[in-house]
């Protein structure tokens, strides 16, 4: 295929992209129902759900306002070459493989930081601020953009490094070798992600003895399930929204617990939300996910040597001569639609998995506490209560709130 219909392909693609997605959010947002469903009445009363309501309008214009201007940005990028003169640019100044594509990337990142910052900014201390979500003071907002830059110019420098030595000294079939090294980099970050990523962030501290603990522990033992690091995270300083999650493998396993969730709920609901978390690696959920990401990681790979060997690929994008920066920027649009369909697929199997972790609470804990806790997190997070169907299925990982109440 020649770079002028390779362009042609990746800018259909972008256009497709970029209005499916405007049509779900449309459709979404007009399903909103004005009456409040009768099993969340006690929770929701109609002032906080008209708030709810501004809420997401609000957040839906800026989402809107900032996902066109990054659809101007990248389609004028396309059409005008803009990828192959920055390309060009950087040439006359480095040769290296990695320097080149190293400048190029942080190039891409800091134009895109640029672009972005405005409305991640007015999100945070505008809207969150508004309808008193936000907690983030400056000076987090700052620490937390400068720690997220070290990390990404560590980890992304390093891997990208490694990729490049991998391709110059694999050659053909390079993808093979750099899935075993990216397995390997994804099983080590999912079991130490607690030990030593979450800490730069946040404040963990084990939970103290007592009531609550004692209750877990109770629960843990019953259900069979050792449990060795229970965390509490200081998530108000950032929000007033509430969470936990559960991450690690085997030894590793750890479940954290946000103080916000801890201060709005009762020793029952929160047990009842770890014995969903539980139910999640009892159920073998989070083997499985994991497993099937690494596959996903396989064959991403497998087609981006295949597409990154094609002739023209970089070249629809500007470059004089063939890039491989260039084309991992031409592949990602390419795989788009493929992206899309696997994202759907994980979203369908997470879905799932959550209504059968539900059940496990229920049928192990209290379906109740759990009702009461799902009901007190959607309030509380002003969430939408009649997503789109369409929408859910495209990018909801959890069912909505109704659906899962009926469940139980």
């Amino acid at each position: 295929m020649s770079s002028s219909n390779w362009l042609y392909v990746i800018i259909g693609l972008l256009i497709f992209g970029f209005v499916f997605e405007k049509i779900l959010e449309f459709i979404n947002t007009r399903n909103w129902k004005k009456e409040i469903p009768l099993s969340v009445a006690n929770y929701y009363d109609r002032k906080k759900y008209e708030k709810a309501r501004l809420y997401h309008k609000e957040k839906g214009k800026i989402a809107l306002f900032q996902s066109i201007i990054g659809f101007c940005i990248t389609l004028f990028a396309l059409i005008f070459g803009w990828f192959g003169m920055l390309d060009n640019l950087i040439g006359d100044f480095a040769e290296n493989p990695f320097y080149k594509a190293s400048v190029f990337f942080v190039t891409i990142f800091l134009i895109s930081e640029i672009l972005s910052l405005p409305f991640s900014l007015f999100n945070t201390f505008v809207i969150e601020e508004k309808y008193g979500f936000n907690k983030t003071t400056i000076k987090t907002y700052v620490l937390d953009k400068i720690k997220g830059y070290l990390l990404a110019a560590i980890i992304g420098g390093g891997l990208l490094y490694l990729a490049i030595l991998t391709i110059d000294w694999v050659g053909q079939g390079y993808w093979l070798w750099l899935w075993i090294g990216l397995s390997i980099f994804m099983l080590l970050i999912n079991m130490f992600y607690a030990d030593f990523i979450l800490p730069l962030f946040n404040k963990l501290t084990q939970i103290n003895e007592g009531g609550l603990k004692d209750e877990i522990n109770k629960f843990a033992s019953k259900v069979g399930y050792s449990i060795k690091n229970i965390y509490i995270i200081d998530g108000s300083k950032r929000s007033t929204k509430g969470n936990a999650f559960f991450s690690g493998i085997g030894p590793r396993k750890t479940i954290a617990l946000y103080d916000t969730l801890i201060e709005k709920h009762t020793k029952e609901e929160i047990v009842a939300i770890l014995a969903h978390e539980i139910g999640h690696y009892k159920k073998k959920h989070i083997l499985i996910s994991f497993v099937i990401s690494i596959f996903q990681t396989g064959l991403t790979l497998f087609l981006l040597e295949y597409f990154l060997s094609q002739p023209n690929i970089s070249l629809a994008l500007g470059a004089a001569k063939e890039s491989f920066h260039i084309g991992i920027i031409a592949f990602g649009m390419i795989f788009s639609p493929l992206g899309l369909i696997i994202g759907i697929g994980m979203n369908v199997l997470s879905r799932k998995n959550e209504f059968e972790a539900d059940a496990y609470a229920k049928n192990n804990y209290d379906g109740e506490s759990l009702s009461v806790a799902l009901k007190k997190l959607s309030v509380d997070s002003l969430s939408n209560l009649y997503p789109h169907k369409a929408y859910v299925f495209v990018h909801h990982s959890h069912p909505p709130l109704l659906e899962r109440l009926k469940q139980l």
